[in-house]
């Protein structure tokens, strides 16, 4: 697999007569692969049926005739304002019953049928002109589903939309009560005419219709897709993807990448530092210019099993953006280390955000690869040096890590709804576990819950698993890996109610969980020998070998056979502890490395990466500040 750059390119924001030498600099710098179209809607069509295709027929000409690749969007994140007068209703609704209003984007809901219609003409329209142009050689659909909390729409679109999902789901009222236990705080329903949607509640909605909410509104996302999938599909033989964002968890993206060839996301180290990976202040002071050391490899991870082994950055951080709290500038060297990680986890393409800087609008303070004037930027410098490297290169060589992560995204909405602690969630608990693996100087494969995935790891780590299908529980029981689950694993059954049998309601395990807390952030329980329980707490009975233990002698992680469970959330020295006692049962060498560094190995090579504003020496050399070395294995 070849290792390739692009950048993401906006020709109607800049005069035709620079389009030229726009081309020449991208190819110059060793840049492939050019994004366009995804939000030019408004260009294509100011009005309704007044297309304007010759402009965005010239450009895709301009960069394939420069030798370029062209990525193009479908415009569906950006409809114009005719489109919303002609559907005043298609504005998604948020929590507290208020609609949002045209002047940014992502202004629609994803149920409002009208919408659906113009998204699929425009599409269809698009797929016909450019579908064989070969100079379009890849395809992107709409742009970040979930981008500012955009899923969940709670319009009079989606209320019906939702009260049809649900008829199809339970066939009857009766089910459907049975199913939430609407006998509680007589909650019944006689017919699904009476179904409201989660909002707007006097107190916190039964869980289960709030679960069942964010399901159908999943399930929403990966149809729209699909419709612009299959459409581009029938008039192109290029591959497909999506964008995808860091912590977006409100939809199943393994269920929106089935239908695509490839899934891609967007990386912004030191905007998510500040904005989504929840580090305390003396992290963020440490990592400012870096970014955190796990956060973009959890991701770039997760989405090479969203594509199935197809992965890219569609968007790379580049220089200072312009939406999080702080927006400080990269260290020197950190664009090219974070590309070169992300070619490390197996990416075909990273594509810097954007070419120039606007200076106009809503992203007038997001640095590109050119100033607004078009002079280079400083990442302008570190790209060309990418470039360069990837040239003389090896092909990248996958190969299967030895440990894998499941991550559930009905998990995340199972403990969204029922988080049972301030601050505690399902993202969080896994990236935790994720942390303490790379810490140990461990390569990780990120898998969905399928049975299917799991054969071949020596280790398999499922924490949080709210809700474990059978033929799940079946496949874990009797893998031959050192397994571990928990805490909250079986939790809940498909439906949001405790299993009869109490949690983990594993067939042939003598374990229970028989109580629950959660507990304030100031108040950890020690483990005997070093480490802490912090935040959530199973109580648990059973037949098997303790592992780890509080200071009292209460279990937190007891083994039986090849599995264990573990009953708390630990903190780092605790998941520490408990990833060299599952490696070293599962015969898996660890490395622990120095703060802030991390390896990731391939087929062939093995990646050091120095996330410190330091030096620091290990095993490969000396790894300066924002550093990488590559060695072969």
């Amino acid at each position: 697999m070849q290792r390739t750059l692009g950048t993401c390119y906006y020709p109607e924001h800049w005069p035709e007569a620079v389009w030229e030498r726009d081309a020449a600099r991208m190819a110059e710098a060793g840049l492939t692969w050019v994004r366009i179209g995804e939000f030019a809607w408004g260009r294509i069509e100011p009005a309704p049926g007044d297309l304007h295709w010759d402009w965005l027929d010239r450009a895709i000409g301009v960069l394939g005739q420069a030798g370029l690749k062209v990525v193009l969007g479908t415009p569906t994140a950006t409809p114009p304002r005719w489109v919303v007068d002609k559907h005043p209703d298609m504005l998604a609704v948020d929590a507290e019953g208020r609609p949002r209003k045209f002047g940014s984007r992502r202004h629609y809901c994803f149920s409002h049928a009208g919408y659906q219609e113009e998204c699929r003409r425009i599409v269809t329209l698009m797929a016909d002109r450019y579908g064989r142009n070969p100079h379009v050689a890849a395809w992107q659909t709409d742009n970040e589903y979930g981008c500012h909390d955009t899923i969940l729409s709670y319009s009079e679109a989606a209320r019906g939309a939702f009260r049809d999902w649900l008829a199809q789901r339970y066939q009857s009222p009766d089910a459907l009560n049975r199913a939430w236990g609407n006998v509680f705080w007589s909650m019944d329903y006689a017919s699904f005419d009476d179904v409201d949607l989660p909002n707007l509640t006097v107190t916190e909605p039964n869980p289960s219709h709030a679960l069942d909410f964010r399901r159908f509104s999943s399930d929403q996302v990966v149809r729209f897709n699909q419709v612009q999938a299959e459409i581009i599909r029938a008039r192109s033989d290029a591959p497909i993807a999506h964008n995808y964002m860091g912590r977006v968890t409100d939809f199943d993206h393994f269920k929106v990448g089935d239908d695509l060839e490839i899934a891609s996301w967007d990386s912004y180290p030191l905007g998510f530092l500040e904005d989504r990976v929840g580090a305390d202040d003396a992290k963020k002071r440490h990592f400012a210019r870096q970014g955190d050391p796990d956060f973009q490899a959890f991701h770039h991870d997760l989405y090479r099993a969203v594509g199935r082994g197809r992965w890219w950055v569609m968007e790379q951080q580049p220089g200072p953006v312009n939406w999080a709290p702080y927006n400080p500038a990269p260290l020197p060297g950190m664009v090219r280390l974070w590309s070169w990680e992300a070619f490390a986890h197996g990416a075909e393409a990273v594509c810097y955000f954007r070419w120039r800087q606007a200076p106009f609008a809503q992203e007038q303070m997001h640095a590109g690869l050119l100033r607004p004037d078009s002079a280079d930027a400083p990442a302008m410098d570190e790209a060309r040096q990418v470039a360069a490297e990837i040239a003389e290169a090896p092909e990248v060589q996958p190969a299967q890590a030895p440990v894998a992560l499941i991550f559930d995204y009905d998990a995340d909405w199972a403990w969204s709804v029922q988080p049972h602690g301030a601050g505690l969630s399902y993202f969080g608990l896994v990236l935790e576990c994720y942390r303490a693996l790379r810490r140990a100087g461990l390569s990780v494969d990120i898998i969905r819950p399928d049975a299917a995935q799991l054969a071949g790891y020596k280790a398999i780590f499922a924490p949080g698993l709210m809700h474990i299908p059978d033929d799940m529980k079946a496949a874990l029981l009797a893998s031959d890996a050192q397994v571990v689950l928990g805490p909250r694993a079986g939790a809940r059954t498909r439906d949001m109610a405790i299993p009869d049998r109490l949690p983990p309601d594993l067939p042939g395990i003598d374990l229970k969980v028989t109580r629950v807390e959660s507990m304030r952030p100031d108040m950890p329980v020690p483990l005997s020998g070093d480490g802490a329980v912090t935040g959530y707490l199973d109580e648990i009975e059973g037949v098997g070998e303790t592992v780890l233990e509080t200071e009292a002698g209460q279990p937190v992680a007891m083994r039986f056979g090849g599995l264990t469970y573990l009953a708390g959330w630990l903190d780092a020295r605790g998941f520490d502890r408990l990833v060299s006692e599952i490696a070293g049962r599962a015969g898996v060498a660890t490395h622990p490395m120095p703060e802030g560094v991390r390896i990731r190995d391939t087929g062939t090579e093995r990646f050091w990466f120095n996330y410190n504003p330091h030096p620091v020496s290990v095993e490969a050399g000396e790894l300066p500040p924002a550093g990488v070395i590559r060695q072969p294995r």
